[in-house]
């Protein structure tokens, strides 16, 4: 009987065919660096970044971020490390997108708010003591795959704090890729590498708003 073969095809075709596992992906996000300016506009130091992201079970819109499991079964940290989920070619959630071991949303943002002031001639310092001080809300950092593509989104609510004032911005980017028949790592890299370049940007024009 030819129908259970060709049932199996079709179902591994669904599964593997759009470049999609069921298990868990691990991808590398490097923050794109340039040449920075001289750290002689001041110190500023990193007081906080929170990773405020919403997660659902079985969300509307796969542009809400999920986890192939139940969110309520993960602890904040176990979530912090996951930024995508993959689909098959029926649109079909299926297992995460994570980051490697040791990195988290934390880690990826502090590099890249460290990436801005720098590039605006600031040194970045854990010395509490600095002439600027930071906190920073994560709202938003997840990529997910609309009709043959990969799409990446960051956002941030930035608090910066200077001589008792404080002024708060935020931090977006945003990047695509656009994908041939499978998704690969280098595709959820380079959504994300767009997102970052797009981001940093634009942290650039909020940093010359509130004076820096």
């Amino acid at each position: 009987m030819k129908t259970p073969f060709i049932f199996c095809l079709a179902l591994a075709f669904s599964l593997f065919g759009s470049g999609c596992v069921l298990g868990r992906r691990t991808v590398d996000l490097p923050v794109p660096t340039a040449t920075s300016l001289p750290a002689s506009k001041g110190t500023v130091a990193i007081s906080s970044i929170v990773d405020a992201r919403h997660f659902e079970n079985k969300p509307d819109h796969p542009s809400t971020p999920s986890i192939d499991g139940d969110v309520n079964s993960q602890s904040a940290e176990q979530l912090s490390v996951v930024i995508g989920r993959q689909r098959n070619g029926y649109g079909h959630a299926m297992g995460d997108i994570a980051l490697p071991a040791g990195e988290t949303v934390q880690t990826r943002v502090k590099e890249l708010i460290t990436q801005g002031f720098a590039r605006r001639g600031y040194r970045v310092t854990t010395d509490a003591s600095a002439d600027n001080t930071v906190e920073v809300k994560i709202d938003k950092f997840w990529a997910w795959m609309p009709y043959s593509s990969i799409a990446a989104q960051i956002e941030c609510s930035v608090t910066v704090k200077r001589d008792g004032h404080a002024t708060t911005f935020t931090a977006e980017g945003s990047g695509v890729a656009v994908c041939a028949i499978s998704y690969s790592d280098s595709d959820w890299q380079l959504a994300y590498t767009r997102a970052f370049d797009d981001l940093l940007a634009k942290f650039d024009q909020e940093l010359t708003k509130a004076g820096f």
